[in-house]
């Protein structure tokens, strides 16, 4: 899919790559009644959930766990307005994304003003290879990987392992390495992390003091896990699926980068609602001042997005198969196609070029 095809016809004015600027322009308009409600069915459900987790301690754990996974889910969506809040999307004033966005923060354990500045480098390198490492899934090209050490392939095979990539490494994420500033981040984004270190652990002593130490730690940790497993597959397969685009600086083109370098994640409505139409991803990174609940109303009515092919949820776990980039075919590849690859190269190089 090209989205600035030239015309056929000579005659023809040359295609705007960025037509589409106009278009999205009403859906950026915040609606406060809406914001209201999102976080009125939001978060009220989320602080209901929590506390029939701990009112159902008194009668069994196997009624608690299934409580606190649902919580979980619920949090995933309070993670998006942290998310829309961090882009100035959410609510039209300024303090009140600001204000919410701390308040979303401390329940998703994420320092606002930090990770609005690393996941807005996110947003202007998404699918460019000359500017990986920053917001992003550690992603090598083939030819990396076959030039490095023993060690570092361990190492990105472990990373890219489906059970440290989306249970382990989101429980590490949230609860410890987000306690900890960037190098690089300035004074502002180093004290957001401190200020909402401070803030979580107010919030988990009232909440220990309210409901006690192992109630809390239990019901805590379960959502956390559940929202962050699920939070980091969607953004795994928002940014790492076959027909991803990725290209070098030179040939690296924002709208591009957005329509086919970012998923359409189709998934049925009740997943839609828990993840807060985050799988409109295309269009969140084409305009990321688009609001969550604009999102499906713009991808409906913009003509540049009716050419990218949704991915539904039983395709989408072909992505747990594909690690690599390769520059030669332009696609994500698994390590064995790879390997296979290498095997026929070594043929070819051997003298039997139809083995």
């Amino acid at each position: 899919m090209t989205t600035t095809a030239p015309s056929t016809d000579p005659k023809a004015p040359p295609v705007d790559p960025t037509a589409w600027k106009g278009s999205v322009l009403k859906y950026q308009e915040p609606s406060l009644w809406r914001a209201i409600w999102q976080v009125t069915n939001t978060l009220g459900l989320y602080m209901v959930l929590w506390y029939l987790a701990y009112r159902s301690l008194a009668i069994s754990y196997w009624l608690t766990v299934p409580i606190a996974i649902l919580a979980g889910g619920v949090l995933v969506r309070v993670f998006i307005i942290f998310h829309d809040c961090g882009h100035g999307s959410f609510f039209k004033s300024r303090l009140a994304n600001d204000i919410f966005g701390f308040i979303t923060g401390i329940l998703t354990f994420t320092p606002y003003y930090h990770w609005r500045w690393e996941h807005a480098i996110h947003h202007a390198s998404a699918g460019n290879l000359d500017k990986r490492g920053t917001g992003d899934i550690w992603t090598l090209t083939v030819q990396e990987y076959i030039e490095s050490s023993r060690w570092r392939r361990f190492a990105y095979r472990l990373a890219r392992n489906p059970v440290v990539l989306f249970l382990i490494a989101p429980l590490f994420l949230f609860v410890v390495h987000q306690r900890f500033p960037t190098r690089g981040a300035n004074a502002r984004e180093r004290h957001s992390v401190h200020l909402m270190n401070l803030a979580i652990v107010a919030l988990a002593a009232a909440l220990c003091l309210a409901f006690g130490f192992k109630a809390y730690l239990l019901i805590q940790l379960i959502a956390i896990a559940v929202a962050g497993s699920a939070g980091v597959w969607m953004f795994y397969v928002q940014h790492q699926f076959e027909d991803v685009q990725w290209e070098r600086a030179e040939e690296w083109d924002f709208t591009a980068a957005a329509l086919e370098g970012s998923s359409f994640y189709k998934l049925p409505r009740v997943l839609q609602w828990f993840t807060g139409n985050i799988g409109f991803h295309h269009i969140h990174h084409l305009s990321s001042r688009i609001p969550n609940y604009n999102l499906e109303r713009c991808h409906r009515e913009l003509k540049e997005a009716q050419d990218v092919k949704p991915i539904t949820f039983l395709p989408s776990l072909k992505s747990l198969f594909l690690h690599l980039w390769d520059e030669e075919s332009k696609r994500l590849v698994g390590f064995r196609e790879m390997r296979e690859r290498r095997k026929a190269q070594r043929r070819q190089s051997a003298g039997h070029p139809h083995a």
